[in-house]
């Protein structure tokens, strides 16, 4: 396959996943307290969303590569 073609279909799949999952969520440690020795911490939990016209463009633009990706094969 050329580069072109295989661009093209990770942005298809990329776009796909996105539009599936919706979201990502992350944790990180966060330290409350530090106090010489003491040292207390908390998880927090993030999330991020993933806008579906970002899922749309992904494919859309993967399906442009991998038509001129044909066209020029």
């Amino acid at each position: 396959m050329k580069p072109l073609s295989v661009t093209g279909l990770l942005l298809v799949i990329a776009g796909v996943v996105a539009l599936a999952i919706g979201r990502i969520s992350y944790t990180t440690e966060e330290t409350l307290l530090d106090v010489g020795p003491i040292v207390a911490t908390a998880d927090r939990e993030h999330t991020v969303q993933i806008p579906d016209i970002a899922g749309i463009a992904g494919i859309v633009a993967g399906i442009a590569l991998l038509a001129i990706g044909r066209r020029r094969a």
